[in-house]
Parts: C-alpha cells; structure tokens; sequence
C-alpha cells in the first residue's frame, strides 16, 4: 500500500473503539489521517467530552508534522521546551505532546498517514492507535518505547 485508503483508516478506527470498550476505557475520539494531513476518518464516542476530536486531531497532525509519534515529541519538549513551545506556536496549536498520536507505515517504511486518540490516559490512547493499525495490517510508529 503506498497511500492510505478509506477502507483501511475506517478499520483502524472501528478496531481502535472496539478495543476501547472491551478495555473499559473512558468514551474516546480517533482521527485518521493521511500522509498529506487531511481527515479520512474522525469518530467521537457519543458521550466523549466537547474537546476530544481537536486533541486527537492534534496528535495525528503533531506526529505527522514532526515525523515521529507523539509519545517520542512529548519526550522531547521535556527536554527542550522553549524549542517546542515555539513548534506549538507556529502550528497554531496543531501539536498535542501526549502519547497517543501514532504514524502509520507501510510495509516499506513509508509514513502513509497517522492516528490519533483522545479519551483516557495517554498511555491508553495510544494502545488503542496501536491495535487498529495492527487491525488495518499496517505499521505502527509511537515514536519511542512504550
């Protein structure tokens, strides 16, 4: 796969919300979206709270923006964050530094697209952006060792 389709992104997201109910996590919101930043799928639980689709758009577009998932750039702003808070800046706020924005690759490397997940602790967020890229077949890219 050289891009990522519809199909694929709807079957990280549905895998992602399947594995959060049967988890038990808080109501979530997953955002997919392709290598060029634009939203192939977005799903909020019914009752996920007001701000959960911009964070986990922040996330997809943080780990696209920066090529690395959001778990490495949260490592990284702690380590420099007069650097990042100007990286926020100029996003517009289009970053989320928490664990829980995913890349997505292909089979050969390629980044295609990232996930992002918003709900419950960032260490969930990003195991349910694991499981539906491992649904869709695809490979997942957090950034740093969970």
């Amino acid at each position: 796969m050289h891009r990522l389709t519809l199909a694929a992104a709807s079957i990280i997201v549905d895998e992602a919300l399947a594995r959060a109910r049967q988890d038990g996590l808080q109501p979530m919101c997953v955002v997919v979206l392709d290598a060029g930043g634009h939203v192939l799928v977005t799903k909020r639980e019914e009752t996920a709270s007001l701000l959960r689709p911009q964070i986990a758009a922040a996330k997809a577009s943080g780990a696209l923006g920066m090529g690395m998932g959001t778990r490495a750039i949260a490592q990284r702003a702690a380590q420099s964050p007069t650097f990042y808070n100007a990286v926020f800046a100029i996003s517009d706020g289009g970053m989320a530094p928490s664990p829980g924005g995913v890349l997505i690759r292909n089979e050969a490397g390629e980044i295609i697209g990232a996930v992002g997940v918003s709900g419950d602790k960032p260490d969930a967020d990003e195991a349910i952006a694991l499981a539906g890229i491992a649904a869709a077949g695809l490979v997942a890219d957090p950034g740093a060792a969970a």
